[in-house]
C-alpha cells in the first residue's frame, strides 16, 4: 500500500484504503479497481491522492491504524452534525460530543503502542470535520503520551474535537476560499478563534479549560499568535498541545492549491519551530507517535539503493525494516531483501522518493515477471 496522487492513478489500480465522506458514505471502497471515470471523479471532489495496492512489490501485511474505521466513522458525524446544528440555529449535542472522545479515548489507549502510518484521505468540502478529528486524534496521543489521566484526557479531547467550531460563524466562502487570503480576509478568519470560545462557554457541559482551547489555539510559544498575543505559559497546555497538532495535521492534508507534505518534511518543519511556534516538550510528545517514514513509503537508503518501508519499530522510528527493491539506478533488483535497519550502523533512510520516482520505480518492476522471492537480511554485505 502507499500513497499516491490522483495526477499519477491509472486504469486498473486497487484502492487500498476506503475513502469516506464525512457523513459516512463510501465514495470508493477498498478493493475498487479504478477507471477513468473514478479518477476523474476524484479530481471534482478535490481528492488530491489515494492509497493504492500493488501486489508486485511483495506482501505486506495490513497496516495498523490506530482507531477503528467505525470509530473514525462515527466521530466524523458527531462533528458534522454539531458544526450544522449551529449553522441552523441549534445547539451543539454535547453528549454526543462527549461520548465521541470517550470512544477515541479507550481506542488510543488500547493501541498506544501503534505508530500514525497512515493520514485519512478527504475530500474538499470534508476538510473541516476530518481535520477535526484528526486534531482530536493526535491532541489525545500527546496527552496519552504525556501520562494524562482520564479526566484531563477528556477535558482535553472536547476542546481538540471542537477546536474550530468558531469558523461556524465565519464568511464560509472566506474558509474555504483556495488560495491566499487578502490582510481584511485573514482578519475576519482570526475571529473563529475568540468565536469558539463564546460558542463553547454557553455549554454547562464544557469545561472552561475545553473552551480555552479553541480560543488559544493560535496563539505561539514566542507570542507571536493570536488573538491575543500570549507569550509561553501564559497559553493552557492543552491549547499549545492542540496548536502543534493543528498544524501536524494541516501539513499532512491534501488542500486545493498543493498536496500534502510527505511525513518526515512535516516532522522536520514541525520541530523547526519547535521553542519558537511551539512548546519543545509537547512538539517531541507528538512526533513520538508519528513514523516518520510510514509503512509502504518508498525510500533512498544512504548507500543509493530504492527501497519499500515494510515495518516501523516505535523505539526506532527513523529506522524501520525496508524491503530492497532496486539499485541507484531504479533498476529492480533480481533478488529482494528485507533489511533491518536497527541492526545497521551505517545504512540510514537518505529521503523518500518523489511521486514522479515512485512512478518511475514501479513502472521498471512492473516489468519484470513477479515478484522475486524474498529473505531476511541484517546486514549491508545483503545490499
Amino acid at each position: 500500500m502507499y500513497r499516491v496522487g490522483v495526477d499519477f492513478l491509472q486504469d486498473g489500480m486497487q484502492v487500498a484504503r476506503s475513502i469516506y465522506r464525512s457523513d459516512g458514505r463510501v465514495l470508493l471502497a477498498a478493493g475498487t479497481r479504478l477507471n477513468k471515470r473514478y479518477i476523474k471523479r476524484l479530481h471534482e471532489l478535490g481528492i488530491r491522492s489515494v492509497y493504492v495496492r500493488n501486489d508486485e512489490l511483495g506482501p505486506l501485511d495490513p497496516v495498523p491504524d490506530i482507531v477503528s474505521e467505525q470509530t473514525r466513522l462515527e466521530s466524523l458525524q458527531a462533528v458534522r452534525e454539531g458544526f450544522n446544528s449551529l449553522e441552523n440555529k441549534r445547539r451543539i449535542n454535547m453528549a454526543a460530543i462527549r461520548q465521541t472522545v470517550d470512544n477515541l479515548i479507550d481506542e488510543l489507549l488500547a493501541n498506544s503502542e501503534v505508530l500514525i502510518n497512515c493520514s485519512d484521505i478527504r475530500s474538499y468540502d470534508d476538510y473541516t470535520f476530518h481535520h477535526s478529528v484528526n486534531v482530536c486524534i493526535l491532541a489525545l496521543m500527546t496527552g496519552i503520551t504525556l501520562g494524562y489521566h482520564q479526566l484531563r484526557l477528556k477535558e482535553l479531547g472536547v476542546g481538540a474535537l471542537l477546536h474550530d467550531v468558531g469558523k461556524i460563524r465565519i464568511d464560509q466562502e472566506i474558509i474555504c476560499k483556495p488560495g491566499p487570503l487578502t490582510p481584511e480576509e485573514f482578519e475576519q478568519v482570526k475571529e473563529h478563534a475568540r468565536q469558539g470560545f463564546e460558542i463553547l462557554r454557553t455549554y454547562d457541559e464544557v469545561g472552561l479549560l475545553s473552551a480555552h482551547v479553541a480560543f488559544q489555539h493560535h496563539e505561539r510559544w514566542d507570542g507571536r499568535g493570536y488573538p491575543r498575543g500570549l507569550v509561553g505559559r501564559k497559553i493552557h497546555e492543552y491549547a499549545r498541545i492542540v496548536a502543534v497538532a493543528d498544524v501536524f495535521d494541516a501539513l499532512s492534508a491534501d488542500r486545493p492549491y498543493r498536496r500534502a507534505c510527505p511525513v518526515h518534511e512535516v516532522v522536520n518543519l514541525i520541530r523547526s519551530m519547535s521553542g519558537t511556534s511551539f512548546d519543545p516538550q509537547y512538539v517531541e510528545a507528538l512526533l513520538a507517535n508519528v513514523a516518520i517514514f510510514p509503512v509502504g513509503s518508498l525510500v533512498v537508503l544512504s548507500t543509493g539503493d530504492i527501497g519499500l518501508v515494510v515495518d516501523v519499530d516505535r523505539n526506532a522510528p527513523t529506522r524501520p525494516v525496508v524491503r530492497h527493491l532496486a539499485d541507484r539506478n531504479m533498476n529492480p533488483v533480481p533478488k529482494r531483501h528485507e533489511i533491518r535497519l536497527q541492526n545497521l550502523s551505517t545504512v540510514y533512510i537518505s529521503r523518500a522518493l518523489s511521486e514522479t520516482e515512485t512512478a518511475k520505480v514501479l513502472k521498471r518492476i512492473a516489468l519484470k515477471k513477479g515478484p522475486p522471492a524474498l529473505e531476511v537480511s541484517q546486514t549491508s554485505s545483503d545490499m
